[in-house]
Parts: C-alpha cells; sequence; structure tokens
C-alpha cells in the first residue's frame, strides 16, 4: 500500500481517537514501521539535504507533531525524556543507537536528573519505536541519519528538564 503524509496523519488521527494512550501510540508506531519501509513515502516526506528538524504537520485537534529529521555526520544526545508526553522515532536511512536510561532521581525545574545505563540497541531503516511520557532515552549516530520523529505535543512548546548520566555505584 502507498502511503502519503495526508493518509498516514489521518490513520493518526483515528488512532487517537479510538485510542487515547499507549494503545493509539502503539498503532501509531506499528504504521510509522509500514510507512518506512515505502520508498517514496521517505523521499516525499524527508529531505535527506533538509534541516535537522522540520516539521511536517501539527494537529490542531490532538496536538500530535509528525517532524522529518536529517541529520549530517555523527550526532549525539543527552539523556532526556519528552516532558509529559510520548514521542516515536522511526528510521528512514543509516542507523541509531539508541540507549535506555533508568531515572534514579527526576529533573525538576531547580535541579537536573540523574539516571543510569539500562541498554542501547539499534534502530535501522524501517523500524520505529515507541517512548511513553517520562521515559529516558538518548540517541547516537555515528554518521548521517534520516528519521520521522512523532511527538504527543510539539516539545518545542514545552518545558523540559535536563537529565545527568551517572555510573552504577557497587553494591
Amino acid at each position: 500500500m502507498a502511503h502519503t503524509l495526508e493518509s498516514f496523519v489521518a490513520s493518526c488521527r483515528g488512532f487517537l481517537s479510538a485510542a487515547p494512550g499507549p494503545a493509539g501510540c502503539q498503532q501509531i508506531c506499528d504504521l510509522l514501521c509500514e510507512a518506512l519501509k515505502d520508498s517514496a513515502f521517505v523521499a516525499a516526506t524527508i529531505d535527506p539535504n533538509g534541516p535537522e528538524r522540520h516539521i511536517l504537520y501539527e494537529d490542531p485537534d490532538f496536538g500530535f507533531t509528525v517532524l522529518a529529521h536529517s541529520y549530517k555526520g555523527a550526532k549525539n544526545a543527552p539523556p532526556h525524556d519528552h516532558g509529559p508526553t510520548w514521542a516515536i522515532y522511526g528510521q528512514a536511512t543509516g542507523t541509531t543507537i539508541m540507549t535506555d536510561w533508568e531515572p534514579i532521581e527526576r529533573a525538576t525545574e531547580a535541579k537536573p536528573g540523574t539516571c543510569r545505563h539500562v541498554r542501547d540497541y539499534e534502530l535501522t531503516p524501517g523500524m520505529a519505536y515507541l517512548y511513553n511520557p517520562g521515559e529516558l532515552h538518548s540517541p547516537r549516530r555515528d554518521a548521517s541519519t534520516c528519521l520521522i520523529r512523532i511527538e504527543g505535543v510539539n516539545v518545542a512548546k514545552i518545558k523540559r528538564f535536563p537529565y545527568i548520566a551517572v555510573a552504577d555505584q557497587a553494591a
């Protein structure tokens, strides 16, 4: 089945209307995996020479935002969550090494949070992964990559707090 941004967004709206919360988000994640295997969809939505963050669609009713990301060369991000919302990372080209983190102390406005390493795994083309609210993660890209990310709300419009990774303490 050929995918378009319009059909993708319409399906996302339907999923969130029928199953708000994690179940609807997982349906979006599954659809994104399918769409990322459609080379015409990828070519139509992501410019490999485009900006690192390009908003493709922001939903006026549900608030979710669909973004295209084009990263040139290596790029790392520190451990973070998406504040009170969810995010789905969908790999279009290249490989992203994702790290999951366990919070030790949650971040506040007054103080960065702390976290410890849980696991690393790869996102390769055609894969997508859902991060529910509060789930800490960090992406590492060792070469150029392109992805589609869907945020429950546009995170550029919300306040988020930083996290610092700490080494596991010996018992």
